[in-house]
Formats: structure tokens, sequence, C-alpha cells
């Protein structure tokens, strides 16, 4: 699943231009801060989701997180775009919550899996004629991915899927794919490497794919009989 492709289907918001949308906030227009409130808070609970243990505590880190918005917006600097500061609180409110609730591992320690990203048994085993290729039953299907996501049922399905990853790999997903931010915000808002981006982006992506693979397959093989 391709990163445009998420952001058109999962719903990138974007709310205006940055000094525009800063210069209303700092003037105290409602508004405006009713906008970004509404378009980003279901980022910031899916990040803060990646930090602490129950929804409760995610809603909690996102209110803090808006007073903390609030309370810094003129000592913002333009530094980086104005959504990226604000995970950047985010993140911040989360991690001191985490850590009062001796929940704190660093990301950069975790391994949250380190087997293959796609299933094994899709290729052919040593020994076999042209042993590594795709097995008959395992090669990636054709279809339209534009036309299955269209589907209420596989949008919910690839919605419930976002929120099944592993906690790294959904909050890199969902700042990367569904909400634009670019691979270098990624690192700094997480605090990761660029390898350890790429890694955790491609196997997110992996898993969604292979759930819209699945809920596609009983079309594509019925169509073919």
């Amino acid at each position: 699943m391709c990163g445009s492709l998420a952001r058109r289907t999962l719903g990138a918001m974007a709310v205006g231009d940055d000094a525009e949308l800063l210069g209303r906030l700092r003037a105290g227009d409602e508004r405006a801060f009713g906008e970004i409130v509404r378009e980003w808070s279901p980022l910031l609970l899916r990040v803060a989701g990646s930090f602490v243990s129950t929804h409760a505590s995610a809603e909690e880190c996102v209110q803090e997180a808006w007073l903390g918005v609030i309370r810094g917006l003129d000592r913002f600097e333009g530094r980086s775009r104005l959504r990226t500061w604000v995970v950047r609180i985010l993140v911040n409110v989360a991690r001191r919550r985490a850590e009062r609730d001796g929940r704190v591992i660093p990301w950069s320690a975790l391994v949250e899996e380190s087997g293959p990203t796609v299933d094994p048994r899709r290729f052919r085993g040593p020994g076999e004629r042209w042993a590594g290729g795709w097995t008959e039953q395992g090669a990636p299907r054709e279809w339209e991915p534009e036309a299955v996501l269209l589907a209420g049922e596989a949008m919910a399905l690839l919605l419930r899927g976002l929120e099944e990853l592993p906690p790294r790999q959904r909050a890199v997903v969902t700042l990367h794919d569904v909400h634009g931010l670019s691979a270098e915000e990624v690192c700094a808002v997480l605090e990761l490497s660029h390898g350890n981006q790429r890694v955790l982006l491609h196997r997110g992506r992996a898993r969604l794919r292979q759930l819209l693979e699945d809920y596609h397959r009983p079309t594509v093989e019925m169509a073919a009989s």
C-alpha cells in the first residue's frame, strides 16, 4: 500500500497555511483552534496510544497536549510545521505519563518483531523449480486498490488494521502515510533513526496490504472460477 493511497483513503488532513493559521490562533480565533482540535485530535490520540496503556490515558494526554499548545503558541518559532510541533508536545506529554505509570521503554531499544514481512509459505522452497519465487497460491493478486478501498467494509478493515498494528508501526504509519509527515519529521517526533523508521514503515504497510489482499482474494478467486 503506497503512502499516497493511504493518505487519500484514510484521510490526511490539512487545515491551512501555517503562517495564516498561526496568526489566527495567536489572535485568539476560537474557530481556528476548533478546526485543528477536530482535525488533529485523531492523530494525537493514535500516537498517545503508542505510549500509554489505556484509551482513557491517551485521551487525557491529548487534552493536556492541547493545553500545552495554548500556553506555548507565543513561543513557537516556526522551525518545524505547526502540526509537527503539536505532535511533539503530545509525545512529550505521553512519555511523561508513561514514565509516571512505570511503562517507559526506550523506543530505540524496542524490537517488535524480527520475522519476515511476508509469510514464507507464499514462496517456493529449496529444491523446487524457481525456488524463492511465489507459489501459485501465494502470489500477489491482481486487483485495483482504488476500487477495493471504496468499499465501506474494506475501509473499516483497513482502519481496524491500523489500530491493531504494533505500537511503533502504528505511530509511524499514522504520522507518515495517514497524516503526511515527512520521514525526517517522523524521526524527530518519535526519536527514531532513519533506518528504524524505514523498517517500521515497511512492516506496517506490509501488514495492511496483506489485510487488503486477504479481503480481496475471495472476489478474485470467484471471478477466476
